[in-house]
């Protein structure tokens, strides 16, 4: 028989051993949260550059010509479709849908159609031919499934299965993609998951850190649209601040409400030309941009990061007709299923109605006008007030208007819930889910 001793010390010794093997395991899940993290902002870095590269481009084809879009966008966009429908399936539109449905299936099959690395490899490079052809999308959305593909697969490095991956990966997509930190971790809570989980909260902010670092390393310290000194002065501006909430909620739920209805399967003319011919289609919604940029004088093309800008710091004041033009373009763009996000064009198309809305009050500032619009139209689109005002104060690092753009966001948010009852990328997002589950799509 064991002696009292002997049968403590054995005890201890396998007590021991346990706590060892599970602190080992501990760290090693998070290892992969912050090597994969460090991964994601790498490539974050380099579709950044790609993208940027793309639009250059493009930008010197109009120099020789203003006419070539009529040709080289339809063109662009039915061969940016065709690809994705033939090589780089559930790389269509943002991105953003996808991640969400592959964070509530823990089927790895499903999970890996949406967030693998043949997906994402396909919004590298088709998002940026898309901008190489003029369309009016965004590299911000797309990065957040790429950044969900980069933690899927670093997961299966992990000794067991881990829970927070793909919401880390998306989170540290925005955050390296924008250079904001706070708004992609609100962006993981608020946007993909909709709950707080106490769990896995330290490892996501663990693995935006990482992004954000490697980001910092590569390209510095930045602010997207430099800092803006746009303030709020006077009854007048105050009065201005409702009209914009209540305008941008209402023009980005008409706009989901448009994106949404040609993802059902609700059948007329236009939405059954658009399923039996998905290359044709394409080509006319590229017709379509293409038109928008001549009309605008070419200032509608990409994702209109130069324009909003210029227009902050005053260089180039937004023309009359830059907000509708750049808003028929992004529903083009987002209707026609190339793979390209909404939320740089979104920014641009709420700062254009901030612009707008500026000429009816002769003492409001105009820069804080453009911020005012920019939240409200963000948040009329995606439903995501909380994201929408810290992402707005992130890119342009102006803490001054906090408290105007989080009350434009709520009431940008209420107005837009009379318009459409979600935001578009849970709608989408549910549509993705029925054509797994074989349910009814949502309207």
């Amino acid at each position: 028989m064991l002696s009292y001793r002997r049968f403590h010390r054995l005890t201890q010794n396998r007590h021991r051993a346990r706590l060892m093997h599970a602190t080992r395991i501990r760290w090693q899940q998070r290892a992969v949260f912050v090597l994969g993290g460090i991964c994601v902002g790498a490539v974050a870095v380099v579709f950044a550059k790609v993208a940027d590269f793309a639009q250059r481009e493009f930008a010197s084809l109009l120099a020789h010509g203003r006419l070539w879009p009529l040709v080289v966008t339809p063109a662009g966009f039915a061969l940016a479709v065709f690809a994705a429908n033939r090589w780089f399936r559930n790389s269509q539109g943002s991105g953003i849908p996808q991640a969400i449905v592959a964070h509530r299936f823990a089927d790895p099959a499903i999970r890996g159609r949406l967030v693998s690395l043949r997906p994402a490899l396909g919004k590298i490079l088709l998002t940026s031919f898309g901008l190489l052809c003029g369309a009016s999308t965004g590299r911000e959305g797309p990065t957040v499934q790429i950044g969900a593909a980069v933690m899927f697969t670093a997961g299966r490095l992990s000794p067991r299965k881990q829970t927070g991956l793909l919401v880390a990966g998306a989170a540290a997509g925005i955050a390296a993609a924008f250079n904001t930190p706070i708004a992609g971790i609100i962006f993981g809570i608020e946007e993909l998951t909709r709950t707080f989980e106490r769990r896995t909260s330290g490892l996501i902010v663990s693995t935006v850190v990482a992004a954000g670092s490697v980001s910092l390393v590569l390209v510095g310290n930045y602010t997207y649209f430099g800092t803006s000194a746009g303030a709020l002065n006077g009854l007048q501006a105050w009065l201005a601040m409702p009209l914009c909430g209540v305008a941008g909620g209402l023009l980005g739920g008409y706009f989901s409400r448009v994106v949404i209805f040609f993802a059902t399967e609700r059948t007329t003319v236009l939405t059954d030309y658009a399923r039996r011919r998905p290359v044709m289609f394409a080509a006319w919604c590229g017709l379509a941009v293409a038109l928008c940029g001549l009309l605008s004088g070419n200032s509608t093309y990409g994702t209109g990061y130069d324009q909003v800008k210029n227009a902050l710091d005053g260089s180039a004041p937004l023309g009359i007709l830059y907000m509708p033009l750049k808003f028929v373009a992004t529903v083009c763009s987002s209707i026609s299923s190339i793979p390209g996000g909404i939320f740089s064009p979104s920014l641009a198309i709420g700062a254009g109605l901030g612009a707008e809305i500026a000429r009816l009050f002769s003492s409001v500032d105009v820069g804080a006008m453009i911020l005012l619009g920019m939240v409200a139209y963000l948040t009329g689109v995606v439903q995501a007030p909380i994201t929408a005002f810290v992402i707005v104060t992130e890119l342009t690092n102006n803490r001054g208007m906090l408290m105007p753009l989080m009350i434009t966001a709520l009431i940008a948010y209420g107005t837009a819930r009379l318009v459409c009852p979600d935001g578009v990328y849970h709608a989408l997002a549910r549509n993705i889910m029925a054509g797994i589950t074989g349910s009814k799509p949502a309207v």
